[in-house]
Parts: structure tokens; C-alpha cells; sequence
């Protein structure tokens, strides 16, 4: 179903992650190492503007073409793929609601990734409820005043560009998601502060970290889009978003299983290799089946964004819930083929789902993906 083109973009993205990512993802791993000049390198193969307008520096391709590329720079590192999908997703907000000067400041330096973005939507006390955010940004001439904070914002404090959803209007307005507003907060702006690097389970090669307001002022030129605008803008990243972080659960997997089926021809126990005895067969038949079940689902869904259909936000959040589950499952299960030795970090399973858990959570955790799917069904 892949033409000669996207054969190519696969097979390049293949070949970064095999030498520019695997051999190191350990090591970012246990070091917490934020490995700026290879996302800088992935950015001079086009992927730090996949989707964006060629104008600005961007490659003009699909979302299909986005999860591919996506799905093949996992199977090296994770979390690093991941990043990519964020500053992607921050980029494209500027890119396809901002104003023309706007698209001229930022793209060029976002698509080269000489500035690196992040996206800034959940808060402390607002996960999944992103309509209930609190941080404000109160209008005082040419300029807004921001205060409050967001949370678990990847890239927190290294990023150059923040793309932040904050409450604007008055007492009758600024309520719910039509007082939402969209602002571009460049890194070194009075007001701007970030927490302590977050302590997690996996993609530890990235910071998260809040970020934090506190009477930050916004010149109003860096307002995307007319006040109220924002949270529509975001909830039209997130069918996207969570697309592209289907695909990483995917390539992760995927490599997840390569390293499971290696092992199991060359581990014996009682005498043959692990892989004779049907138990161990069995758990790799399903693996390669739930393997190929997402991967056709993710880019029916891809496809399905591409064209426009009315299906598009259903289609991806069935898509996030089907694949990011089942692709942790089938590294699991990877992890137990290992036995003891998937328990330890020299064989790197264990690392694969640490970093694939949290993707059941974030863009949107796979519960709300249900509650998405069952609002379309039921329209």
C-alpha cells in the first residue's frame, strides 16, 4: 500500500533509528541525557516540520507519511520519537493558525529545530478536563499578563518555544472552553519559570517539567489565532497527536517482539531452544497478530485524518486506544519471553515498557479515547 516515496522516507528514518538512536538509548535512559544535536540531525531529514507547509521549511507530507516515520524512529529510541511528535505538534499549531508574521519568526528555526517548541495544555489540577485549565492571561495594552502553570510539560525549561493554552476574557467569557486562548511564549520572557525535572518511570531521556507564569507579559503580536480560539485549536492537534504517538507505540513494539523472537531461537532450556515448545509459540503467533492488527488500524486511521472524513476523530481515538494498548501488551510479553533477563536493563526490553506506559495516558488517556468513541457512536 506504500509508494516508492514512502518506501524511501521508511527506509531513511529505519536507518537514523539504527544508527543514530539504538545504540545510544540506553545510555540516555540511565543518564537523563536530553540528546539535542540527534533530534537536531532528525530535523535536517525533514522531520522536525513533517507535516508543515514546504514555505516555512516544512516537508509537506501527510499524517500517513508522519506515522510511518514515527513508527520507524521509535524502534531505535522511544522517547526521543516521541519528543519529535511534540515539537511536530507545537510547530503546526503556529504554522496552520498562525498569522503570516508569525509563520515567518518561528518556522524557519522550528523546522531546522535551531529553536526547539513545546506544547503547553494540561495543568495540575486539569488532566483529561483541559476545559477546566485556571492559568489566565489578562489583556493590559499591546501586551498580556499570564499567570498560573501547566504540567508535565515535556521539554520544560530546555525548549525555546512554548505554544500555551491560557485562560483569557472577562468573568463571563473566560469560563469553559470558549475562553480558552493560544500564545506563543518564547523562553527568557519575564514571568517565565520552570519547575524541578520531573522523577519518572520512562522517557527519561527528555525533561517534563511544569511551567510556570507568574505575571509573564505576552506581547499580544504572539496571541495565535483571535481570543477564545485556543481550545479548538487544540482539541485539532489532539486527533494528530495521538497518532503519532500510536506509531511510536508501534515501532517500539515491533522492535520489542524482533528482540523476543532473536532470543527465543537461541535460549534453551530442557535441552532446545525455547522457541520448540508451543507455550512460547503461541504468545509469538498473537504478538505478530496484535501487531499487524494496529498497524492496519493506525494507518486506516492516518489515512482517514488525511482525507478529511467526518470519522477522523473517532477513527484516531480508536486507533490511541487500540494500539497503545495492545503494543504494551505485546512488550510485556516480550519482557516475559526474556524471563529474568528482561528484568534488567542490559537487554532492554524493560526499558520499552517503561517508556510505551505512559503513552496509554497522555493525549488523552485511553479511558477518555472510550468516552470519545462512545460520544461518535451515539450522535
Amino acid at each position: 500500500m506504500l509508494s516508492e516515496e514512502q518506501i524511501a522516507i521508511q527506509d531513511m528514518a529505519r536507518d537514523f533509528a539504527a544508527e543514530k538512536l539504538a545504540p545510544f538509548a540506553m545510555q540516555w535512559d540511565e543518564e537523563k541525557h536530553f540528546p539535542v544535536d540527534t533530534l537536531r540531525e532528525m530535523a535536517g531529514l525533514g522531520f522536525a516540520g513533517i507535516y508543515l507547509q514546504e514555505e516555512h521549511g516544512g516537508s509537506g507530507l501527510s499524517r500517513f507519511d508522519a506515522a510511518l516515520i514515527f513508527e520507524a524512529l521509535s524502534g531505535g529510541c522511544t522517547s526521543t520519537a516521541a519528543y519529535m511528535t511534540i515539537h511536530n505538534m507545537a510547530s503546526w499549531m503556529i504554522d496552520s493558525f498562525g498569522n503570516t508574521a508569525q509563520r515567518a519568526k518561528y518556522l524557519p528555526g522550528l523546522t531546522s529545530m535551531e529553536l526547539i517548541a513545546s506544547y503547553c495544555l494540561t495543568e495540575p489540577g486539569s488532566g483529561s478536563d483541559a476545559g477546566a485549565m485556571r492559568s489566565k492571561a489578562v489583556r493590559d495594552g499591546d501586551h498580556y499578563v499570564l499567570n498560573g502553570s501547566k504540567a508535565f510539560i515535556s521539554g520544560s525549561g530546555v525548549s525555546d518555544i512554548y505554544v500555551a493554552m491560557v485562560r483569557t476574557g472577562d468573568a463571563d467569557t473566560a469560563k469553559g472552553p470558549s475562553g480558552v486562548s493560544c500564545f506563543i511564549v518564547e523562553k527568557g520572557t519575564p514571568g517565565l519559570s520552570f519547575g524541578a525535572n520531573e522523577k519518572k518511570m520512562g522517557w527519561n531521556n527528555q525533561p517534563t517539567a511544569q511551567v510556570i507564569f507568574e505575571d509573564c507579559r505576552v506581547s499580544v503580536e504572539n496571541r495565535i489565532g483571535a481570543e477564545g480560539e485556543g481550545f479548538k485549536f487544540a482539541m485539532m492537534g489532539l486527533d494528530g497527536g495521538r497518532l503519532n504517538i500510536a506509531a511510536c507505540s508501534l515501532g517500539t513494539a515491533q522492535r520489542a517482539f524482533d528482540k523476543a523472537l532473536d532470543y527465543a531461537k537461541t535460549r534453551e532450556q530442557f535441552g532446545q531452544s525455547i522457541a520448540a515448545f508451543q507455550a512460547i509459540q503461541f504468545k509469538l503467533a498473537d504478538m505478530a497478530t496484535d501487531l499487524e492488527a494496529a498497524r492496519l488500524m493506525l494507518y486506516e486511521a492516518a489515512k482517514t485524518l488525511d482525507e478529511g472524513k467526518p470519522e477522523k476523530t473517532r477513527k484516531s481515538a480508536m486507533a490511541k486506544r487500540f494500539v497503545t494498548d495492545t503494543c504494551f501488551n505485546v512488550a510485556n510479553e516480550a519482557l516475559q519471553i526474556h524471563g529474568g533477563y528482561g528484568y534488567l536493563q542490559d537487554y532492554e526490553v524493560e526499558r520499552m515498557v517503561r517508556d510505551l506506559r505512559v503513552h496509554q495516558i497522555l493525549e488523552g488517556t485511553n479511558e477518555i479515547m472510550r468516552v470519545i468513541i462512545a460520544r461518535e457512536l451515539l450522535k
